[in-house]
């Protein structure tokens, strides 16, 4: 028997996957937990038993894709800040944004419901401690602002690469070699000097 597809059969991530779809359809207000269950086929109350409410779902998905963050952001705080570490960091957090784009989505497209849910607030926190990992605080502020616009350049590449023509891989590698470039030219003693070759493989 083959190996099954990792998101088939596990009702709780099938639940996420259809609500993401329905909110992105029609919004996160307008959707009700009864259009889930009828688009999953499914009863109300087998719903239920994983998830009472919206605001459930939104929070599983939000815990879903913070655990892989956070594993970075401690992994990240063992190691030394050096330039090897921090291009690690960027493509360890290209990873895990790979299968955050619907996530990342919805955020876009229901601000207000995030900023009620305060996933919005916890999420920004732990963007704060990934910039922190990646700027150094005496650095020249152009230095610090490079840093920053590293991480933000990746979640806009998830939008911004999708009028662009081309394969999603190769489009994720593209994002993750500008950033990995502002990282570079932010190192100290970096200034001046080309990447090297296979910078952000």
């Amino acid at each position: 028997m083959g190996t099954p597809h990792p998101r088939r059969g596990n009702t709780r991530q099938r639940i996420q996957d259809v609500a993401l779809e329905l909110f992105a359809e029609q919004g996160y207000e307008k959707t009700s937990l009864r259009e889930i269950a009828e688009r999953l086929d499914v009863t109300k109350a087998a719903l239920y038993y994983h998830f009472k409410t919206k605001e459930d779902i939104v929070i599983g998905l939000f815990q879903d894709l913070a655990r892989p963050i956070d594993d970075l952001i401690e992994w990240a705080g063992t190691q030394p800040r050096t330039l090897e570490t921090k291009q690690e960091i960027l493509r360890r957090y290209s990873e895990a944004l790979r299968s955050a784009e619907p996530l990342f989505r919805f955020m876009q497209e229901n601000q207000a419901a995030v900023r009620d849910l305060s996933i919005g607030e916890t999420f920004k926190q732990r963007m704060i401690r990934l910039t922190g990992l990646l700027r150094e605080p005496e650095a020249e502020l152009t230095d610090q602002v490079r840093c920053i616009t590293a991480i933000f350049s990746m979640h806009a590449g998830l939008f911004a690469m999708q009028t662009l023509e081309g394969d999603p891989e190769d489009k994720r590698k593209a994002i993750l070699e500008v950033a990995t470039e502002l990282v570079t030219a932010a190192q100290p003693g970096s200034h001046g000097q080309p990447l090297s070759p296979g910078t952000a493989r």
